[in-house]
């Protein structure tokens, strides 16, 4: 339900004018709001189009739209930027997760919210396309990796 609010409050913006191109926002506003116009959007292993998408691509075209050039694997995000805790996790960092048994980090998503000290995050489900999941959820605690600061500011 939530989800279906947020949707209709981005295209009740856009289709308004609400949100016009040269509008200015803060990186880590515009990267999440950027992240959440995929809301919904199908998986697509290597995608990066509204028509199907993975996390990385979601990622790395979210960062795209403020301009901010960035690796387009979880390999090579893994890279960037400075790794913190999670517990000092901000609105535009990029969680990392092992989703497989190899030791390998296979998932990433960025932070959306901060809720009672626990970060959401948006990200390319294989199963339901992009959502926004809790590190609250015991599947992502137990496989959560690392976070990265790519955003100053």
């Amino acid at each position: 339900m939530r989800n279906l609010i947020l949707f209709v409050t981005v295209c009740t913006l856009v289709g308004c004018g609400g949100l016009r191109k040269g509008v200015k926002m803060k990186p880590r506003d515009g990267v999440v709001f950027y992240a959440k116009g995929y809301l919904g959007t199908p998986y697509a292993y290597g995608g990066n189009t509204k028509n199907g998408i993975d996390c990385s691509g979601l990622i790395h075209n979210a960062y795209n739209q403020q301009g901010i050039k960035i690796p387009r694997t979880v390999n090579e995000l893994r890279k960037k930027g400075k790794r913190i805790s999670v517990n000092r996790a901000k609105k535009g960092d990029i969680l990392f997760f092992r989703t497989s048994r190899r030791r390998k980090l296979t998932h990433a998503g960025i932070v959306v919210n901060i809720r009672g000290g626990v970060p959401e995050f948006i990200h390319a489900s294989t199963s339901k396309g992009v959502m926004i999941s809790s590190m609250a959820n015991s599947y992502w605690e137990k496989r959560y990796a690392q976070t990265r600061r790519l955003l100053k500011k």
